[in-house]
């Protein structure tokens, strides 16, 4: 999807968030239950944002149907080197509601994990906010 990988790779985190969906349903490479709702959402991408390093896009495949993209991606979480796979479908208005993100190799994926969960407080935190202000 051109408009959320050129967003992403700007650092428009405001563009990205106006592309998602309020139904999206993130599903993330480092905990075992997917996050519901355009809120949680946000504020997961906007704290990889903060702990990924030199990320870059490094292709971009389409689905027949327009409507499933998958962006591989590298980065580096402090001294771990990862790749990845952002996996997105858009619902019939053009907006993401699935995204999925896969990474390796596992200490790519752990180094993620310890450097989420030390922000996650704060991460619930903005997504409340940010829902309380939605409603």
């Amino acid at each position: 999807m051109r408009a959320f990988r050129e967003a992403v790779e700007a650092g428009d985190l405001d563009a990205v968030e106006a592309l998602l969906a309020e139904d999206v349903v993130f599903t993330s490479p480092v905990v075992f239950k997917p996050y519901p709702g355009k809120a949680i959402t946000a504020a997961i991408l906007r704290a990889v944002s903060q702990v990924f390093e030199d990320f870059r896009y490094e292709r971009e495949l389409a689905g027949a149907d327009g409507r499933d993209h998958a962006l591989v991606f590298t980065a580096r979480v402090g001294d771990r080197e990862l790749s990845g796979c952002d996996f997105i479908h858009v619902d019939e208005d053009g907006l993401i509601d699935e995204l999925t993100v896969m990474v390796r190799p596992l200490s790519g994926a752990q180094a993620l994990a310890a450097a989420m969960g030390a922000r996650f407080e704060d991460i619930a935190k903005e997504a409340e906010a940010r829902s309380a202000s939605a409603s």
